[in-house]
Protein backbone atom coordinates (compact mmCIF):
# COMPACT_ATOMS: atom_id res chain seq x y z
CA UNK A 1 0.00 0.00 0.00
CA UNK A 2 2.80 2.30 1.20
CA UNK A 3 4.69 1.56 -2.00
CA UNK A 4 1.67 2.24 -4.22
CA UNK A 5 1.12 5.57 -2.08
CA UNK A 6 4.59 6.98 -3.15
CA UNK A 7 4.32 5.60 -6.71
CA UNK A 8 1.28 7.24 -7.16
CA UNK A 9 3.03 10.91 -5.85
CA UNK A 10 6.38 10.22 -8.29
CA UNK A 11 3.62 10.22 -11.26
CA UNK A 12 1.83 13.10 -10.11
CA UNK A 13 5.19 15.26 -9.32
CA UNK A 14 6.31 14.11 -13.07
CA UNK A 15 2.77 15.23 -14.28
CA UNK A 16 2.48 18.06 -12.75
CA UNK A 17 6.30 19.24 -13.74
CA UNK A 18 5.51 18.54 -17.68
CA UNK A 19 2.69 20.76 -16.71
CA UNK A 20 4.71 23.30 -15.72
CA UNK A 21 7.06 22.89 -18.95
CA UNK A 22 4.53 23.23 -21.21
CA UNK A 23 3.00 27.10 -19.26
CA UNK A 24 6.56 28.04 -19.94
CA UNK A 25 7.53 27.38 -23.20
CA UNK A 26 3.38 29.23 -23.51
CA UNK A 27 4.73 32.37 -21.64
CA UNK A 28 7.81 32.83 -23.54
CA UNK A 29 5.66 32.63 -26.86
CA UNK A 30 2.93 34.94 -25.59
CA UNK A 31 5.31 37.50 -24.46
CA UNK A 32 7.11 37.69 -27.19
CA UNK A 33 5.57 40.19 -29.56
CA UNK A 34 7.80 39.31 -32.60
CA UNK A 35 6.58 38.09 -35.31
CA UNK A 36 6.90 35.40 -37.82
CA UNK A 37 10.76 34.14 -37.96
CA UNK A 38 12.92 36.93 -40.16
CA UNK A 39 10.00 39.84 -39.06
CA UNK A 40 11.94 42.67 -37.92
CA UNK A 41 9.99 44.43 -34.77
CA UNK A 42 10.32 47.93 -34.93
CA UNK A 43 10.30 49.95 -31.29
CA UNK A 44 8.78 53.51 -31.37
CA UNK A 45 9.07 55.64 -28.72
CA UNK A 46 6.76 58.65 -28.89
CA UNK A 47 6.45 61.89 -26.88
CA UNK A 48 2.80 61.89 -26.26
CA UNK A 49 -0.12 60.25 -27.93
CA UNK A 50 -2.51 63.69 -26.42
CA UNK A 51 -1.71 65.36 -28.89
CA UNK A 52 -3.56 64.20 -32.52
CA UNK A 53 -0.24 65.20 -34.34
CA UNK A 54 1.75 62.51 -32.93
CA UNK A 55 -1.17 59.61 -32.74
CA UNK A 56 -1.06 60.59 -37.15
CA UNK A 57 2.41 59.51 -36.64
CA UNK A 58 1.98 56.50 -34.76
CA UNK A 59 -0.72 55.78 -37.18
CA UNK A 60 1.82 56.21 -39.95
CA UNK A 61 4.23 54.03 -38.74
CA UNK A 62 2.03 51.41 -37.60
CA UNK A 63 0.71 51.24 -41.40
CA UNK A 64 3.86 51.24 -42.91
CA UNK A 65 5.63 48.33 -40.66
CA UNK A 66 2.21 46.33 -40.81
CA UNK A 67 2.49 46.67 -45.02
CA UNK A 68 6.54 45.61 -44.64
CA UNK A 69 5.81 42.90 -42.63
CA UNK A 70 7.16 44.27 -39.30
CA UNK A 71 5.84 44.61 -36.16
CA UNK A 72 5.73 47.29 -33.90
CA UNK A 73 6.23 48.05 -29.78
CA UNK A 74 5.23 51.33 -28.62
CA UNK A 75 6.32 53.20 -25.87
CA UNK A 76 4.11 56.55 -24.77
CA UNK A 77 6.37 58.82 -22.83
CA UNK A 78 3.35 61.50 -21.92
CA UNK A 79 5.71 64.20 -22.49
CA UNK A 80 7.91 63.49 -19.63
CA UNK A 81 11.30 63.29 -20.18
CA UNK A 82 12.19 60.43 -17.70
CA UNK A 83 9.07 58.30 -18.63
CA UNK A 84 10.90 58.34 -21.96
CA UNK A 85 14.33 57.45 -20.83
CA UNK A 86 12.18 54.34 -18.67
CA UNK A 87 10.57 53.66 -22.48
CA UNK A 88 13.43 53.36 -24.22
CA UNK A 89 15.64 51.38 -21.93
CA UNK A 90 12.67 48.96 -22.51
CA UNK A 91 12.87 48.67 -25.92
CA UNK A 92 16.65 48.23 -25.28
CA UNK A 93 16.28 45.49 -22.96
CA UNK A 94 13.62 43.91 -25.28
CA UNK A 95 16.12 43.88 -27.89
CA UNK A 96 13.93 45.67 -30.70
CA UNK A 97 15.77 45.51 -34.06
CA UNK A 98 15.27 49.39 -34.33
CA UNK A 99 14.11 52.18 -32.38
CA UNK A 100 12.24 55.00 -33.95
CA UNK A 101 12.28 57.97 -31.20
CA UNK A 102 10.05 61.46 -31.37
CA UNK A 103 11.87 62.95 -28.52
CA UNK A 104 10.43 64.95 -25.75
CA UNK A 105 13.41 66.67 -25.38
CA UNK A 106 16.48 66.65 -27.43
CA UNK A 107 19.13 66.71 -24.68
CA UNK A 108 17.69 64.45 -22.49
CA UNK A 109 16.87 61.80 -25.09
CA UNK A 110 20.85 61.45 -25.65
CA UNK A 111 21.78 58.97 -22.76
CA UNK A 112 19.09 56.82 -23.99
CA UNK A 113 20.34 57.24 -27.94
CA UNK A 114 23.97 56.67 -26.55
CA UNK A 115 22.33 53.11 -24.74
CA UNK A 116 20.77 52.13 -28.09
CA UNK A 117 24.52 52.93 -30.19
CA UNK A 118 26.06 50.22 -27.26
CA UNK A 119 23.70 47.73 -27.76
CA UNK A 120 24.19 48.15 -31.57
CA UNK A 121 20.52 48.89 -32.23
CA UNK A 122 20.23 51.86 -34.73
CA UNK A 123 18.36 55.06 -33.77
CA UNK A 124 15.55 56.74 -36.14
CA UNK A 125 14.95 60.20 -35.16
CA UNK A 126 11.25 61.67 -36.20
CA UNK A 127 10.14 65.33 -35.79
CA UNK A 128 12.77 66.08 -32.97
CA UNK A 129 16.48 64.93 -33.18
CA UNK A 130 18.85 64.07 -30.38
CA UNK A 131 21.13 66.15 -29.59
CA UNK A 132 24.10 63.82 -29.00
CA UNK A 133 24.45 60.41 -29.60
CA UNK A 134 24.74 58.21 -33.11
CA UNK A 135 20.96 58.46 -35.36
CA UNK A 136 21.28 56.72 -38.18
CA UNK A 137 18.24 58.89 -40.21
CA UNK A 138 16.33 61.95 -39.27
CA UNK A 139 13.10 62.64 -40.64
CA UNK A 140 11.58 66.04 -40.15
CA UNK A 141 9.51 68.90 -41.83
CA UNK A 142 12.57 72.07 -42.07
CA UNK A 143 10.61 73.52 -39.09
CA UNK A 144 13.08 76.91 -40.15
CA UNK A 145 11.10 77.02 -43.14
CA UNK A 146 8.02 76.53 -41.64
CA UNK A 147 8.62 79.18 -38.94
CA UNK A 148 9.55 81.66 -41.58
CA UNK A 149 6.53 80.55 -43.51
CA UNK A 150 4.54 81.79 -40.33
CA UNK A 151 5.92 85.07 -39.94
CA UNK A 152 5.85 86.03 -43.68
CA UNK A 153 2.07 85.08 -43.92
CA UNK A 154 2.04 87.26 -40.75
CA UNK A 155 3.12 90.50 -42.12
CA UNK A 156 1.06 89.64 -45.33
CA UNK A 157 -1.92 89.97 -43.16
CA UNK A 158 -1.36 92.77 -40.65
CA UNK A 159 1.43 94.77 -42.33
CA UNK A 160 5.22 95.12 -41.01
CA UNK A 161 5.27 97.14 -37.76
CA UNK A 162 2.76 95.26 -36.80
CA UNK A 163 2.21 93.71 -33.09
CA UNK A 164 2.92 89.79 -32.33
CA UNK A 165 3.21 86.70 -29.88
CA UNK A 166 4.99 83.28 -29.87
CA UNK A 167 4.40 81.19 -28.31
CA UNK A 168 6.80 78.53 -27.88
CA UNK A 169 7.05 74.65 -27.44
CA UNK A 170 8.82 72.67 -24.99
CA UNK A 171 12.41 74.05 -23.98
CA UNK A 172 15.07 72.05 -25.31
CA UNK A 173 13.25 70.27 -28.20
CA UNK A 174 14.68 70.86 -31.77
CA UNK A 175 11.10 71.46 -33.43
CA UNK A 176 10.74 74.18 -30.46
CA UNK A 177 14.06 75.87 -30.99
CA UNK A 178 13.88 75.38 -35.15
CA UNK A 179 10.63 76.77 -35.52
CA UNK A 180 11.36 79.94 -33.28
CA UNK A 181 14.46 80.14 -35.14
CA UNK A 182 12.84 80.80 -38.22
CA UNK A 183 9.99 82.85 -37.36
CA UNK A 184 12.25 85.47 -35.65
CA UNK A 185 14.61 85.31 -38.87
CA UNK A 186 11.24 86.33 -40.89
CA UNK A 187 9.78 88.78 -38.35
CA UNK A 188 12.85 90.77 -38.23
CA UNK A 189 12.68 94.56 -39.14
CA UNK A 190 8.82 93.62 -40.36
CA UNK A 191 7.05 92.83 -37.40
CA UNK A 192 7.18 93.67 -33.65
CA UNK A 193 7.41 90.51 -31.47
CA UNK A 194 6.53 92.10 -28.25
CA UNK A 195 6.31 88.48 -26.25
CA UNK A 196 7.84 84.74 -26.71
CA UNK A 197 7.32 83.03 -23.88
CA UNK A 198 6.55 78.85 -23.58
CA UNK A 199 3.15 77.04 -23.34
CA UNK A 200 5.12 73.55 -23.82
CA UNK A 201 2.88 72.14 -27.02
CA UNK A 202 0.08 72.33 -24.72
CA UNK A 203 -3.50 73.60 -25.38
CA UNK A 204 -4.55 74.37 -21.83
CA UNK A 205 -1.19 76.20 -21.31
CA UNK A 206 -1.57 78.08 -24.31
CA UNK A 207 -4.99 78.82 -23.22
CA UNK A 208 -3.77 80.31 -19.61
CA UNK A 209 -1.09 81.74 -21.63
CA UNK A 210 -2.85 84.25 -23.61
CA UNK A 211 -4.86 85.05 -20.66
CA UNK A 212 -1.56 86.63 -19.15
CA UNK A 213 -0.63 88.24 -22.53
CA UNK A 214 -3.64 89.67 -23.63
CA UNK A 215 -3.65 91.63 -19.98
CA UNK A 216 -0.13 93.00 -20.64
CA UNK A 217 -0.65 93.29 -24.46
CA UNK A 218 -3.81 93.88 -24.89
CA UNK A 219 -3.06 95.91 -29.18
CA UNK A 220 -1.50 92.95 -29.92
CA UNK A 221 -2.48 91.97 -33.75
CA UNK A 222 -1.15 88.13 -34.31
CA UNK A 223 -0.21 84.86 -32.50
CA UNK A 224 1.96 82.56 -33.68
CA UNK A 225 2.03 79.63 -32.11
CA UNK A 226 4.86 76.80 -32.72
CA UNK A 227 2.13 73.66 -32.79
CA UNK A 228 -1.56 73.84 -33.12
CA UNK A 229 -2.83 72.88 -29.72
CA UNK A 230 -1.26 75.65 -28.59
CA UNK A 231 -2.92 78.06 -31.09
CA UNK A 232 -5.97 76.15 -30.61
CA UNK A 233 -5.90 77.48 -26.79
CA UNK A 234 -4.77 80.70 -27.52
CA UNK A 235 -7.95 81.65 -30.01
CA UNK A 236 -9.97 80.15 -26.71
CA UNK A 237 -8.74 83.09 -24.63
CA UNK A 238 -9.06 85.28 -27.49
CA UNK A 239 -12.66 84.58 -28.08
CA UNK A 240 -13.19 85.01 -24.39
CA UNK A 241 -11.87 88.44 -24.17
CA UNK A 242 -14.15 89.57 -27.47
CA UNK A 243 -10.99 90.00 -29.53
CA UNK A 244 -11.20 87.43 -32.03
CA UNK A 245 -11.99 89.95 -34.92
CA UNK A 246 -8.83 91.78 -34.18
CA UNK A 247 -5.81 89.42 -33.06
CA UNK A 248 -5.22 86.80 -36.06
CA UNK A 249 -3.81 83.20 -34.82
CA UNK A 250 -1.10 81.42 -37.04
CA UNK A 251 -0.54 77.29 -35.86
CA UNK A 252 1.51 74.79 -37.08
CA UNK A 253 0.95 70.98 -37.68
CA UNK A 254 -2.28 70.90 -39.37
CA UNK A 255 -4.08 68.82 -37.17
CA UNK A 256 -7.87 68.02 -37.71
CA UNK A 257 -8.98 70.34 -34.67
CA UNK A 258 -6.93 73.06 -36.40
CA UNK A 259 -8.01 72.31 -40.00
CA UNK A 260 -11.80 72.46 -38.72
CA UNK A 261 -10.97 75.61 -36.62
CA UNK A 262 -9.65 77.47 -39.99
CA UNK A 263 -12.51 75.78 -41.96
CA UNK A 264 -14.84 77.57 -39.19
CA UNK A 265 -13.31 80.79 -39.67
CA UNK A 266 -11.66 80.85 -36.29
CA UNK A 267 -8.31 79.88 -36.62
CA UNK A 268 -6.32 81.76 -39.54
CA UNK A 269 -3.85 79.68 -41.09
CA UNK A 270 -1.71 76.72 -40.19
CA UNK A 271 1.71 75.64 -41.22
CA UNK A 272 0.36 72.18 -42.44
CA UNK A 273 2.97 69.07 -41.90
CA UNK A 274 2.16 64.96 -42.90
CA UNK A 275 2.76 63.41 -39.41
CA UNK A 276 1.21 60.16 -41.37
CA UNK A 277 4.02 60.84 -44.04
CA UNK A 278 6.71 61.27 -41.84
CA UNK A 279 5.66 57.75 -39.83
CA UNK A 280 5.95 55.92 -43.27
CA UNK A 281 9.53 57.43 -44.38
CA UNK A 282 10.97 56.59 -40.90
CA UNK A 283 9.54 52.94 -41.87
CA UNK A 284 10.83 53.18 -45.26
CA UNK A 285 14.49 54.27 -44.06
CA UNK A 286 14.27 51.49 -41.33
CA UNK A 287 13.42 49.11 -44.18
CA UNK A 288 16.58 50.18 -46.17
CA UNK A 289 18.77 49.75 -43.53
CA UNK A 290 17.46 46.37 -43.04
CA UNK A 291 17.85 45.98 -47.27
CA UNK A 292 21.40 46.86 -47.04
CA UNK A 293 21.10 50.28 -48.04
CA UNK A 294 22.23 53.47 -46.20
CA UNK A 295 19.09 55.53 -45.53
CA UNK A 296 19.76 59.52 -46.37
CA UNK A 297 21.22 60.99 -42.66
CA UNK A 298 17.74 63.61 -43.16
CA UNK A 299 15.00 62.83 -44.73
CA UNK A 300 12.77 65.87 -45.42
CA UNK A 301 8.88 65.92 -45.24
CA UNK A 302 7.10 68.72 -46.99
CA UNK A 303 5.00 71.62 -45.46
CA UNK A 304 2.88 73.78 -46.78
CA UNK A 305 0.31 76.46 -46.01
CA UNK A 306 -3.49 76.18 -44.41
CA UNK A 307 -5.51 79.33 -44.32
Amino acid sequence: MKRSFKLLTLLSVFVLFLVGCTMEGDNKSTDSSASKDGDHVIGLSISTTNNPFFVDLQKGVTEAAKEQGMSVKVVDAQDDTATQLNGMDDLIQQGVDIILVNPVDSDAITPAVESANEAGIPVIAIDRSSAGGEILSFIASDNVEGGEMAAEFIVEQIGEGGKVVQLEGIPGSSSANERGEGFMKGAEGKLDVVASQTANYNRAEGLTLMEDLLQTHSDVQAVFAQNDEMALGAFEAIKAAGKENDIIVVGFDGNDDALKSIEDKEMTATIAQQPVEMGRLAVQAAKDHFDGNAPDAEIPSPLKLVK
